[in-house]
């Protein structure tokens, strides 16, 4: 079978499940024409109409729902038997390009990466560290590693590790402002929002005996994780922070957590993770290795709850 016929089943296997001609073309890093045609292609070489198209949607015929039953079959096979091929191969080399939030860069990923390097030589990795929201497709990255919630997309998710959110504040602060018990005292606190990739009025404090909704009302707004994490350290206010990354600096005095008996979740009461999110279902060989690397270090990192 030709190159450019399974460039087509793939096209219309992604159209089926993306339900959208539009995201079918991002998450194959072509143009909506494009993957168009070779829809257009295969049902000329097939001798039948597989998508009834309009304006605003499409619907299988049966000829496209029987299609596609094999076509699907036949993608899951190509893919078993170049996996099976490639770990006959020599070791993974090439480039692995990634984007990550500017925390991570506080040892975290320099770890990861130095284990990684030394394990495979050949494989070169390229980090974007940068708080904004990546899209891997548009930026052609292998993936991109975000904080927090999951946003619904037709990225596909792989999640790393979970963790939990509280607040944090200096002895220095703590010294001269006070310790605040209870959500609503942040009130007449000094509190440091960090903004990137969005603000949020409201937090959540779930605590075992109630649940606060409270509308932040910042005096410092930063879009870097790190300027807020040294922000608290030196005395600025009080923070909003990952246990995973807080919790050490809290072990070597920089840091006391306030409003104890709470953690910070979702509006559902969920705790964020962190997670990689990317474009195509068959992540280059080097880049499977590294994520994986990733998320068994961040498996690694106590589950830090309240003392």
């Amino acid at each position: 079978m030709s190159m450019k016929l399974m460039w087509e089943i793939r096209a219309f296997c992604s159209v089926v499940e993306k339900r959208s001609f539009v995201h079918a073309a991002r998450m194959l890093g072509r143009s909506p024409s494009a993957v168009t045609s070779a829809i257009q292609f295969l049902e000329d070489a097939i001798g039948a109409e597989l998508i009834l198209r309009t304006q605003k949607q499409f619907t299988l015929t049966t000829a496209g729902e029987t299609y596609y039953a094999s076509a699907k079959h036949l993608l899951e096979t190509q893919a078993e038997a170049e996996d099976q091929l490639a770990e006959l191969s020599n070791s993974p080399q090439g480039w692995v390009r990634i984007s990550a939030p500017e925390i991570l860069s506080l040892g975290f990923l320099p770890k990861v990466l130095a284990q990684f390097s030394r394990d495979y030589p050949n494989v070169s990795v390229d980090i974007h560290f940068s708080d904004k929201s990546i899209d891997p497709i548009q930026e052609k990255l292998d993936f991109a590693i975000r904080g927090a919630f999951p946003r619904s997309s037709e990225l596909i998710g792989y999640p790393l590790w979970n963790y939990r959110r509280y607040m944090y504040a200096s002895p220095d602060y703590i010294a001269r402002m006070g310790a605040p018990q209870e959500p609503e005292e942040l009130a007449s606190h000094d509190v440091i929002v960090h903004s990137a990739p969005r603000i949020l009025r409201d937090w959540h404090f779930v605590s075992g005996e109630r649940n606060v909704r409270f509308q932040v009302q910042p005096r410092f707004r930063f879009t870097s994780g790190i300027a807020t994490f040294q922000a608290a350290q030196e005395g600025a206010g009080i923070a909003r922070l990952a246990s995973w990354l807080a919790e050490p600096a809290v072990a070597s005095g920089a840091l006391q957590r306030v409003c104890p008996a709470y953690r910070l979740t979702s509006s559902k009461e969920l705790d964020p993770s962190i997670h990689a999110v990317y474009g195509s279902a068959r992540l280059p060989k080097g880049a499977r290795l590294f994520l994986e690397y990733v998320r068994k270090k961040g498996m690694e990192i106590p589950d830090e709850r309240p003392g």
